[in-house]
């Protein structure tokens, strides 16, 4: 029996453009896809990698919120940035969510994103167990 989907979208032109949800539930999974930093369309915080990923949790939460789930359901994290040197500051950022969460992660230094201006990029896999 094929398990059926939700697909969340955000709207954003890159969905289509790509062919991609801001998210996909299937059963008691969210995937969360790669997600960076906008506000109203626009890079957020250009410059700074702490509110970079402030923002990018808060978009990520948003988004499973919409698919029933929350931060605590967040069982991994992969974190993609432009520059390793940064960690101190991103990792800040993951662990004011994630301190007491505490999911599986990782953080990989990238040669770059889809444009300049964002610093980080966050995917996240929550598993709903109520």
């Amino acid at each position: 029996m094929s398990q059926s989907k939700l697909h969340i979208l955000t709207g954003a032109k890159w969905e289509n453009l790509v062919g991609y949800s801001r998210a996909v539930k299937a059963g008691n999974t969210i995937e969360v896809s790669g997600t960076v930093a906008i506000k109203e369309g626009l890079p957020y915080a250009i410059g700074d990698p702490y509110e970079q990923t402030v923002r990018i949790l808060e978009i990520i939460r948003k988004t499973l919120l919409q698919g029933g789930a929350d931060m605590a359901d967040v069982v991994r994290t992969r974190m993609y940035v432009t520059d390793i040197s940064q960690w101190e500051a991103i990792g800040r950022a993951h662990a004011e969510v994630f301190g007491e969460i505490k999911p599986a992660t990782t953080m990989v230094e990238v040669k770059a994103l889809i444009s300049p201006e964002f610093l980080v990029e966050i995917e996240a896999t929550a598993v709903i167990t109520d």
